[in-house]
């Protein structure tokens, strides 16, 4: 996950109405299956040991910690700076066209 998308899920996790539709996504049973399959999947497995390793380590933790708010902070920095670009430019939403300066969420193979 970039920085920006970061600060953005953020961000989104702060809007109630934003809130409401991953509630209602998490209730869908397709999606519910999705999850239990990427959750089963080797890799994913992997990553999550790794973490739960590195959140033993208090020094680990602490390093991930700071990683993890110096990446928001640039993200944030990021974010404004596209936002104010596109209130310049008199367009409040993103650009359909995908022109936007933000990266496209990869796909990750979860269909």
């Amino acid at each position: 996950m970039n920085n920006v998308m970061m600060a953005q899920l953020m961000k989104d996790m702060q809007d109630p109405e934003m809130v409401r539709e991953a509630q209602k996504l998490m209730k869908d049973p397709a999606f519910q299956a999705q999850m239990r399959t990427m959750m089963q999947a080797p890799q994913f497995q992997q990553a999550m040991q790794k973490t739960q390793d590195a959140m033993k380590d208090p020094e680990k933790l602490k390093e991930l910690e700071e990683k993890a708010k110096q990446a928001l902070e640039e993200g944030n920095k990021k974010l404004s700076e596209i936002e104010s670009a596109r209130t310049q430019d008199g367009d409040q939403k993103p650009a359909a066209d995908g022109s936007d300066d933000i990266e496209d969420v990869p796909n990750l193979g979860l269909n």
